[in-house]
C-alpha cells in the first residue's frame, strides 16, 4: 500500500485531492494549520480500508515542517506521493499592496513548497518511484491583473517544479516532479476572489462571477474533483514518464 501526504488538505482543492487519493487506495496524511479544521476533514475523509491521519503544521515555518515530516515517517514509514497544495489568494492594485501581504503570499504559496519538498528529499522519506505534485495555477504561466503576489508566487512554483524535475530525472532517485495548474476552480478561495474583484470593478458579486466565467472557453468554473483527477494520474504508475511538467486543468483558459 502506498502513502501520500497532502498539505492544505482541509478544504477546497486539497481536500478533494486527499479524498481522491484515499479512494485510490493511498494511506493519507492531511496537513493543515488549524486543528479543528483538521479534525473535521479527517472525520469526513475517514475510510475503513486505509489510514487517514492529520498533522497540524504551519508549512511556512521550516522547523515545523521538519517536525511534521518526521511525524509522518513515524505514522506511515514512508511518503510515496507528496502533494503541495497549501496556498492563499492575494492581490490588489500593486502600488497599494502591503509588504506584509506580499511576504505572506510568497511564504504560503512558494516558500512552503520548497520547505516541504526539501525536507522530504533530505530525510529520504520518499524512495524510488515517488512523486512530488505541486499545485500551481494558470496564473503561474501568465500575468494576473490585480494579482501580482499570487501570480509571482505561482510562477515560482512552476519554475521550481521544472528545475527540480530535471534535477531528479538525472540523479538516479527515480522521483518525478510535476505541477498541476488549475484555472478558476469553485472553492471557498474562489468565492473570496470574486468578492475582491467585485470591489475592484465596482460591480455585484454575481456580475464578477459572470465576467470570470466568460473568460473560460467552456464557460464555467472547474470543480475540485477535476483537479484531483489530474493529481491521481500523476501519482499513478502510468505517469512515470511524465516529469518537469506543468499540466493545465482550466477549461481552455490557458493552452500553453
Amino acid at each position: 500500500m502506498r502513502n501520500a501526504l497532502v498539505t492544505g488538505g482541509t478544504r477546497g482543492i486539497g481536500k478533494a485531492i486527499a479524498a481522491r487519493l484515499v479512494n485510490d487506495g493511498f494511506n493519507c496524511v492531511v496537513v493543515g494549520r488549524d486543528q479543528a479544521s483538521l479534525d473535521a476533514a479527517i472525520a469526513e475523509l475517514s475510510s475503513p480500508t486505509v489510514k487517514v491521519l492529520g498533522l497540524a503544521c504551519d508549512v511556512t515555518q521550516p522547523d515545523q515542517v521538519s517536525d511534521m515530516i518526521e511525524k509522518a515517517r513515524e505514522m506511515l514509514g514512508s511518503i510515496d506521493v507528496l502533494v503541495n497544495c497549501a496556498g492563499r489568494s492575494g492581490g490588489g492594485v500593486t502600488k497599494n499592496i502591503a509588504d506584509e501581504l506580499w511576504r505572506d503570499v510568497i511564504d504560503t504559496n512558494l516558500n512552503s513548497v520548497f520547505y516541504v519538498t526539501k525536507e522530504v528529499l533530505r530525510s529520504q522519506v520518499m524512495g524510488a518511484g515517488g512523486a512530488v505534485i505541486n499545485i500551481a495555477s494558470t496564473g503561474g504561466k501568465q500575468g494576473v491583473i490585480h494579482g501580482a503576489p499570487y501570480s509571482a508566487s505561482k510562477h515560482g512554483v512552476v519554475g521550481f517544479t521544472k528545475a527540480l524535475g530535471l534535477e531528479l530525472a538525472r540523479d538516479g532517485s527515480d522521483i518525478t516532479v510535476n505541477a498541476v495548474c488549475p484555472g478558476f476552480v469553485e472553492t471557498e478561495m474562489a468565492a473570496q476572489v470574486r468578492r475582491n474583484y467585485a470591489k475592484l470593478w465596482d460591480v455585484p458579486v454575481e456580475e464578477a462571477k459572470s465576467r470570470i466565467e466568460a473568460r473560460v472557453p467552456i464557460g464555467r468554473y472547474i470543480e475540485p474533483i477535476e483537479v484531483a483527477a489530474m493529481v491521481s494520474y500523476l501519482a499513478s504508475p502510468q505517469a512515470r514518464g511524465v516529469t518537469a511538467q506543468a499540466m493545465n486543468v482550466c477549461g481552455g483558459l490557458g493552452n500553453y
